[in-house]
């Protein structure tokens, strides 16, 4: 699949990047709210001046959209951000370790140190749920978790292997607790069905109430996303 960008004229410019698909039949425009990206998808047979072209009418739609996408938010002291799907603000700690509060998350050190400290303590406390939440629906399918890890990826929030080894977005942390809990089962349930069969999803909704959840991942999932624990993600 080649790829290449175009910059639509305008206040601000606007990237758009052009992929050639030979699966696709259409062209087809997205506008990724996590990255504030937009993508053309390109049929083969179309020329690159008629996607440009179609972008270019398309320019206002896409402006809106982009609007549309909440902006990132660097985590520092005064950030607020959600862990296990409440809102806490970020404020100075004493000693050494994060502590989470009902309404705050104080976080010991130098400020400039104060964003990888979050990350740290989030990704410890997504790694306590997880393991617990995953072992337990496992159990329930009487199944083994080989191996469990914790990544950041952009397009996923887990992962089965053929071998047992499950994977999961640290980021569900930031979810509400049920969001959490319904990954570590839909994942748990791949030990049994390594597809997403009929018979895969009534394994799901058989240990796990899951339609309420998956509809917030895929209404609020991407905002996840827009934390940003570095300046370096920026």
């Amino acid at each position: 699949m080649s790829r290449t960008c175009h910059i639509l004229p305008g206040d601000p410019p606007i990237e758009v990047e052009l992929r050639r698909s030979a699966r696709a039949r259409r062209i087809t425009l997205r506008v990724s709210r996590m990255r504030r990206r937009v993508t053309a998808t390109v049929p083969a047979g179309v020329s690159e001046r008629a996607a440009v072209a179609f972008a270019e009418e398309k320019a206002d739609w896409i402006r809106k959209h982009l609007g549309a996408c909440p902006e990132p938010v660097v985590v520092t002291l005064g950030s607020a951000l959600p862990v296990e799907g409440h809102f806490r603000r970020v404020v100075p700690g004493q000693g050494r370790r994060v502590v989470l509060g009902p309404e705050s998350l104080a976080v010991p050190g130098a400020a400039e140190q104060v964003g990888a400290r979050v990350a740290g303590f989030l990704r410890e406390r997504a790694r306590a749920r997880l393991d617990v939440a995953a072992r337990r629906y496992a159990a329930q399918l009487d199944r083994r978790v080989a191996r469990l890890t914790l990544r950041d990826p952009k397009s996923r929030w887990g992962s089965c292997s053929s071998t047992g080894n499950l994977m999961f977005s640290w980021r569900l942390i930031l979810a509400p607790p049920e969001v959490l809990d319904y990954v570590a089962a839909h994942e748990a349930a791949h030990l049994v069905h390594m597809d997403h069969s009929a018979r895969f999803w009534d394994t799901v909704a058989g240990i796990c109430d899951m339609e309420a959840p998956r509809t917030w991942l895929k209404r609020e999932g991407e905002t996840l996303h827009r934390y940003e624990f570095t300046r370096a993600e920026r």
